[in-house]
This record gives structure tokens, sequence and C-alpha cells, in this order.
């Protein structure tokens, strides 16, 4: 059981909310991170895993225009894969990557590259991430840092 993912559980049990998660590169590595640990069924809605870019349209309302100008690999596509998880899971938060984890390139985004969302009741944020490693290290690098940045929007105070 990851710590962040239960430090994620109990911030969202004592906040009455509930997360979805919209995933990439991660390929259910950060549903994993909430639903292991006991008790996430009180507060984890669900996720959907679109590693194919058609999906990412089909599955999680990501604009296929967005996808063809800018690729799957985008702040702004990490953004609405959040907001599309929120909406098809009817959950007050949700958590999106997509990236590179390698071993090849995408084009012009190199391995490593790595965008995280976090999409709740007050819009989303973004970031950007640059890990290094092989295939398994970028994917678990991603998972945490996903934690790390949901938890520091989870306990923001509301603007």
């Amino acid at each position: 059981m990851s710590p962040a993912g239960a430090a994620a559980v109990a911030a969202l049990r004592a906040a009455g909310a509930t997360v979805a998660v919209a995933e990439s590169l991660t390929g259910g590595r950060l549903a994993d991170a909430f639903v292991s640990v006991p008790g996430a069924s009180a507060v984890f809605r669900g996720g959907l895993v679109a590693y194919a870019t058609d999906l990412k349209t089909g599955l999680l309302d990501v604009p296929a225009g967005l996808l063809a100008d800018r690729g799957p690999v985008d702040p702004d596509v990490a953004r609405a894969m959040a907001a599309g998880a929120r909406a098809r899971c009817a959950a007050d938060w949700a958590v999106a990557t997509t990236g590179v984890a390698g071993p090849l390139a995408q084009g012009d985004r190199p391995v490593g590259l790595v965008h995280i969302a976090v999409a709740g009741p007050d819009g989303a944020t973004h970031r950007t991430c640059r890990f290094e490693g092989d295939r398994d290290a970028i994917r678990n690098a991603a998972v945490d840092a996903a934690l790390v940045l949901f938890l520091s929007r989870l306990s923001a105070p509301a603007a």
C-alpha cells in the first residue's frame, strides 16, 4: 500500500469527497494506489485507462481536435482527461496522467515527460514533470507525483 495513497484516501474521507482517475501511461497504477487502501470504496468512484489515443475521446470526452493538433502528451489533454473522468464517474475530484514512459520518445516528446492534472469543484490544475529511469520507474514516479498534486489540491483552502 502506498503511503501517499493512504493519505489521499484519509483526506477524502475527512472531506466527505470522492475521486476518480483517468490514466494513460500509468495504466491502472494510480487507481491501484487508491484501492489498495482499506476503506477506499467509500471515496473511490472508479477509473478509466485510456491508453489508446482514440479512447481519450471516446471514453473521456477529450476533444478530437485537441488530440489531432497536439497529440496525447499535452497539458490540456491531461486537464481534459481529468475533467472527463470527473464527469463520467460523477466524482468530486479526478486525477489524470499522460506521458511517455519509454523506451522510445513519442515524436518530439521525450521519455520521462509526464503531464498530471487534477480536476475539482474549483477547476483544474496541471503539473509537467520530467522523470528519469526505466519504464517502471517513470510510471511509479508519475503515480507518486499525481498523488502529491492531488493531496495539495484537496487540502488547499477554497478560493
